[in-house]
């Protein structure tokens, strides 16, 4: 009979084989090689009607996305989310490690639906089968350079991904889309060309962090659920920065360090506004908004805090 694992056991046993992939292009997008050399089984995924994509660029506030949409799932009950990690309750499409650590779809296998289902895929390679299926798919952007930075510290303690490099490189790579998942330019515009079409509930993170109880409710009213005024009260208190940062289920603690290394940097390190202007020299910003300005020319856009 087959052994269960937990999933912090699971990590733990597969040990020694987790290294720092090397990005294998899928249509031109880089991916993490144990994703790229899983990509058709990826692909041939068929979600239920009833399933939520929560889908991010790396770092734009998809665990907290995962958080609310869980606990609106569960009524605003703190301890059924608490039944386990944030990658058990809603499964990484695309993920997959080295064994005995489940998939992403291996995962959902085990799920019934509605099931919460997070993606960092860009918009052409989400799996057909969720716009054939006219799924509710929640986008969430960030300003380009606090997601850098947050990305930056990420692939830091991040053990399996590519060695981020100094701070002055990793800006190019960046700007060139030479990390995981690809390019942030393409990302964001490709969701938000066809969030009509596709009715894609596209939300800023700076719209939740100034006003989150009003992003909550947008998303109460996207999902079509009945929810009262003090549960959402509830969640947004739950889902607060420091609440969350304090969570064992939503605060990666459950990965070892040999994996995240959370002493190089935490996963959920400051969650802030403008937290860019303390890592971009003068020359670096300007430098940037030139290039951003060029990429993203052919669209509108409202991010804030950019330039």
């Amino acid at each position: 009979m087959e052994e269960k694992l937990s999933y912090t056991e699971a990590i733990q046993r597969a040990g020694d084989s987790f290294s720092r992939f090397p990005l294998i292009p899928i249509r031109g997008v880089p991916l993490m090689s144990y994703i790229a050399n899983n990509w058709e089984s990826i692909w041939a995924f068929r979600p239920d009607p009833s399933d939520i994509l929560i889908a991010t660029y790396p770092k734009a506030g998809t665990t907290w996305t995962q958080e609310i949409v869980d606990l609106l799932f569960h009524n605003g009950d703190a301890e059924a989310c608490k039944r386990a990690p944030t990658p058990v309750r809603s499964p990484f499409l695309e993920i997959f490690s080295p064994p005995p650590i489940p998939s992403g779809l291996d995962y959902l296998k085990t799920m019934d639906p509605p099931r919460i289902i997070k993606t960092h895929l860009p918009f052409q390679l989400v799996p057909t089968g969720f716009w054939e299926n006219k799924c509710k798919v929640i986008y969430v952007s960030r300003n380009a350079k606090d997601n850098m930075v947050s990305y930056f510290h990420f692939d830091s303690m991040n053990l399996t991904q590519p060695e981020p490099g100094p701070w002055e490189g990793y800006i190019r790579k960046f700007m060139q889309g030479e990390l995981s998942w690809g390019s942030w330019y393409d990302h964001v515009k490709s969701y938000w060309i066809e969030r009509e079409k596709k009715n894609i509930l596209y939300l800023f993170y700076e719209d939740m962090k100034e006003n989150p109880r009003r992003e909550v409710e947008r998303i109460v009213r996207y999902l079509d659920l009945s929810v009262s005024d003090e549960v959402i009260s509830r969640i947004v208190e739950l889902t607060s920065f420091k609440n969350m940062k304090e969570n064992p289920m939503t605060n990666y603690s459950c990965i070892p360090a040999p994996i995240f290394d959370q002493s190089i940097s935490p996963f959920m390190r400051k969650g802030e506004v403008g937290d860019w202007r303390n890592h971009f020299t003068p020359e670096q910003s300007k430098m940037f908004d030139e290039d951003y300005e060029k990429q993203m020319k052919d669209v509108n856009i409202p991010f804030r805090d950019i330039i």
